[in-house]
């Protein structure tokens, strides 16, 4: 991959000199830290209708025609075959004030959706209130990304609304100004 001066390839013969193939974990998570990230709910519903959710950092838009965007899911998560089996997903971008949120939805590991507002998309898929933007998603494919599933989905619906972000960076949350 070539981009922002970072190269890295899996044949270490094509490595330039002085690149190792394995790169240290903490070094990778420590820089991976530094790029500053909106924060979002992403949402779905399980077959008999239970609403889930995670706080996810790793979701940007890769379209605008069609309209993709994608999420990217741990392997270890405990919703995930939620994600894997519903052919709809919701992505809430959340504001500013909105970090209360992120916290219950990123710890609790049951009964996220306990003592929150809510509505169903078009889909189903769980849509927060007060959100900057919602995405109602169908999903169009699903890639195994090492420890991560990445979660493609066409935009089917969106919203958006004024207010300021939730940021997320090197490790906390930050303000815009």
């Amino acid at each position: 991959m070539i981009g922002l001066g970072l190269y890295y390839c899996q044949d270490p013969a094509a490595q330039p000199s002085g690149m190792s193939p394995s790169l240290n974990p903490d070094e990778f998570r420590n820089a991976c830290a530094l790029f500053a990230n909106g924060v979002a709910v992403a949402t779905v519903t399980a077959p008999d209708g239970t609403p889930h959710g995670l706080t996810v950092s790793s979701f940007t838009s890769v379209s605008i025609q069609p309209p993709l965007v994608l999420i990217c899911i741990a392997l270890s998560c405990t919703i995930i075959t939620h994600f894997r089996t519903n052919a709809f997903f919701a992505v809430n971008v959340l504001s500013e004030q909105q970090r209360d949120l992120s916290v219950h939805f990123a710890t609790r590991t049951e009964g996220r959706f306990e003592g929150i507002d809510w509505v169903p998309g078009v889909a189903g898929s769980p849509l927060l209130h007060d959100c900057l933007a919602r995405f109602q998603c169908r999903t169009d494919q699903i890639v195994e990304a090492g420890d991560h599933i990445v979660l493609l989905g066409t935009v089917i619906k969106v919203e958006s609304f004024p207010g300021d972000p939730l940021v997320y960076f090197n490790r906390s949350y930050r303000s815009l100004l």
